[in-house]
């Protein structure tokens, strides 16, 4: 894990909120930084690498898979978790709040979040071999 990701864990361990939050959490062929699988939430930590060679389009595939799969990816800036860790959490946990009506299909991406879309039953976001499966309540 980057400095940013262990400081983003550390303060998302301390939230009270009824959110569990994983980190290095395996979806199909990638590991999400931190997911909650309650919100259907999976949350990226970007550092400056994610903008070189074909880091970006990597990205873009990774967060269209998990839109497949019902997911809403969030991207966050590691600079932004580095200067204000609480803010970027307040921020996180608002994306975690039920969505009123989310939006379907291939719209503009506000905040560089992924809306989600129906999950492919034949591709399960928990690998049983990557470890144990989720708690109850937490389960796809």
């Amino acid at each position: 894990m980057s400095l940013a990701e262990i400081v983003l864990w550390r303060a998302l361990r301390k939230q009270q909120t009824g959110f569990k939050f994983r980190k290095q959490h395996p979806a199909g062929d990638f590991s999400l930084d931190f997911a909650c699988l309650k919100a259907r939430l999976a949350i990226e930590v970007d550092g400056e690498a994610h903008d070189r060679g074909t880091n970006p389009a990597r990205d873009e595939a990774r967060d269209e898979w998990l839109a497949n799969q019902g997911f809403r990816t969030l991207r966050i800036p590691a600079r932004e978790v580095l200067a204000d860790v609480n803010a970027v959490v307040t921020h996180i946990l608002n994306h975690c709040q039920p969505q009123s009506s989310p939006a379907r299909g291939g719209g503009p991406r506000a905040q560089r979040v992924v809306e989600g879309l129906a999950r492919s039953p034949e591709q399960p976001l928990h690998q049983p071999s990557a470890g144990p499966p989720p708690p109850a309540g937490e389960d796809l």
